[in-house]
């Protein structure tokens, strides 16, 4: 097994997730914010890496998505979870269903990964999409806790927790059908 620089970064996201998850529960959230921001910067560069110096490996393919739903799934629990302190929270009803998605493909991939191609599994661009819109919004979230009651901020969070579910469930739609066709024997 050899591990590239693009594992590092993303064995370095995984090892940050208890440091994210301790700076939110604890309401650190400059600390929470930055961890969580780095995260997903090691994200975007470690599959930019992976591709531009030819260094993308099984591990790497196994630990990138690993690293994600790890990172994702305790940010949701975390900022959906009550706090008085919280200017913003992620809506549980996002929360599950981003959850629930992640956690539907990680079964629906480990069941059928055995007898299907492998790369009829890889990201599609809805899916690196629906992401990046997660880090982002709860970057934002993370920021706009930090920064304290502001009113346009009320404005603002409703319209991109619905842009998250829809990507998330459109996302999980085109999945699902990627998954099925890759399934037929055509």
């Amino acid at each position: 097994m050899v591990i590239t620089f693009p594992n590092i970064l993303t064995l370095l996201r995984i090892c940050a997730v208890p440091f994210f998850a301790i700076a939110v529960w604890y309401g650190h959230t400059a600390e929470a914010c930055v961890l969580f921001a780095a995260a997903g910067m090691t994200d975007l560069l470690d599959g930019w890496i992976a591709r531009r110096f030819n260094q993308k490996s099984t591990l790497g393919a196994i630990l990138d998505p690993a690293a994600d739903k790890l990172l994702m799934t305790t940010a949701f629990i975390l900022m959906a979870f009550p706090r008085e302190a919280y200017v913003i929270r992620i809506p549980a009803w996002v929360a599950i269903l981003a959850i629930s998605r992640d956690f539907l493909i990680s079964l629906v991939a480990l069941v059928a990964y055995e007898r299907l191609d492998p790369s009829k599994f890889q990201p599609s661009w809805l899916g690196k999409a629906t992401t990046f819109l997660e880090l982002v919004a709860i970057s934002m979230a993370l920021l706009f806790n930090h920064l304290g009651p502001r009113t346009w901020y009320r404005f603002l969070s409703p319209w991109v927790f619905y842009a998250i579910a829809a990507m998330v469930v459109a996302s999980g739609l085109h999945y699902f059908f990627r998954a099925t066709h890759a399934a037929d024997p055509a």
